[in-house]
């Protein structure tokens, strides 16, 4: 198994014998892999954790609040952009790191934060920092995926999700021992930089291959700009139930506030169990039917909270739309990534770049909505969205991850 250089082909035939170094080298990575993510979940999610807190400090109001996020949003999509062509110029063993420590350091500016503009500012350069690491450990996932010759790309974005878990229960204890957010953002970064460092070694180097793309100017496939608009549907409706859901609990169906943050709950709970089970299953079926019938089982969900008139149906309906969408955002990322060996880190930023947009979107579009119909009935357009998804599935087509799974199915 050739560990300096990414193959050209996304999964092939095993060889008959591998060496234990290889193996621990292929191991360790993927171990490396895991923690860039867990720790990006966790440092955005310490952030999101203190919002309140800084607000109150910083003496703006909601609406300024929301004004300034957005500032996050547009960093990481500058993030993303830059970050993908710097990781296939220079490659993703060294930018991965170096993304890891700026991603670290720039979470403790908005704990610094005194005002307004510095509020603004911090945001906008830990939003770049996001949009880096964003990229760049979503490029090695593609790379250790290569290797191991088998889907393992969901797995990654389900210890995403349980770094935010961590982060929301050490933020609720630090918060209760009354300290500042810029000691626990701090300290995070501390922790942030030496984990980036420390790990640096154990990333796969595929900087050869991304040298052999050719110079000038690359026309961009057609089939990655249609996986960066469905990234941007899906996620879109992902976050319209994480900002919704609960709301649509309290306000449509009058349930207690404690019932009604059961909605979110219900979604996150089987968006990040579906996401460390969806590997296996995509191994089985294929990219194409995780993404069909994800998004179809996604939409049954979603129309079935949506127009529930019980409460504990309408739990049952965001759980069904968190287990069926849980798979289908890495497979679009890993498709991106596939798809062009010189340029996958490009690639996959403007997918993640897109789908980024309609998770920032998906809120401010629902409540644009609501203005116009009640809540329960806007959430039908991430119903549409969804199916749109489930019948372009066949954008995948193409990933030699599906056609070696027909091929095995098939035989």
């Amino acid at each position: 198994m050739n560990i300096s250089g990414v193959r050209n082909t996304t999964f092939r035939t095993r060889q008959p014998f591998v060496s234990v170094k290889h193996v621990n080298a292929l191991k360790a990575a993927r171990v490396a892999t895991f923690t860039y993510f867990a720790l990006n979940g966790f440092l955005l999610g310490l952030w999101l954790v203190h919002i309140p807190t800084v607000e109150q400090r910083t003496g703006i109001d909601h609406a300024e609040l929301g004004r300034l996020l957005l500032l996050l949003g547009l960093g990481a999509f500058v993030g993303m952009r830059v970050g993908g062509r710097i990781t296939d110029s220079r490659g993703v063993k060294l930018i991965l790191p170096i993304a890891g420590v700026f991603n670290s350091v720039t979470a403790v500016l908005p704990g610094l934060a005194v005002g307004q503009w510095t509020l603004g500012a911090a945001l906008l350069i830990f939003g770049i920092g996001n949009g880096l690491i964003d990229v760049s450990m979503n490029a090695h996932a593609v790379v250790v995926e290569r290797h191991y010759e088998r889907p393992v790309m969901s797995a990654f974005h389900a210890t995403w999700s349980l770094g935010g878990v961590a982060a929301a229960l050490i933020g609720s204890r630090t918060l209760s021992w009354e300290l500042s957010p810029a000691v626990t953002l701090g300290s995070a970064a501390v922790l942030g930089v030496v984990v980036s460092v420390v790990l640096a070694r154990m990333l796969l180097d595929e900087k050869e291959e991304q040298h052999v793309q050719a110079t000038g100017k690359r026309k961009v496939p057609r089939r990655i700009w249609v996986m960066a608009v469905l990234a941007g549907l899906v996620m879109l409706s992902e976050g319209a139930a994480y900002d919704w859901s609960a709301l649509h609990l309290q306000d449509v169906l009058d349930a207690s506030p404690d019932i009604a943050a059961l909605a979110y709950g219900a979604f996150a709970t089987t968006m990040t169990g579906g996401r460390l089970l969806a590997d296996r299953i995509t191994a089985r079926v294929g990219s194409v039917a995780v993404l069909r019938w994800g998004s179809a089982i996604g939409a049954v969900g979603i129309v079935t909270a949506a127009l529930s008139p019980w409460i504990w149906l309408a739990l049952i309906g965001w759980a069904i739309a968190g287990a069926g969408l849980a798979g289908t955002v890495p497979q679009l990322f890993s498709a991106a990534g596939h798809a062009e060996p010189g340029a996958a880190a490009a690639n996959m930023s403007r997918v993640v770049g897109i789908g980024y947009v309609g998770v920032l979107a998906g809120p401010a579009v629902i409540g644009w909505l609501t203005h116009l119909v009640p809540l329960n009935i806007a959430f039908l357009l991430p119903v549409v969205f969804c199916v749109v998804a489930a019948v372009s599935a066949n954008v995948l087509r193409n990933d030699s991850r599906t056609e070696s799974t027909e091929k095995a199915v098939s035989a």
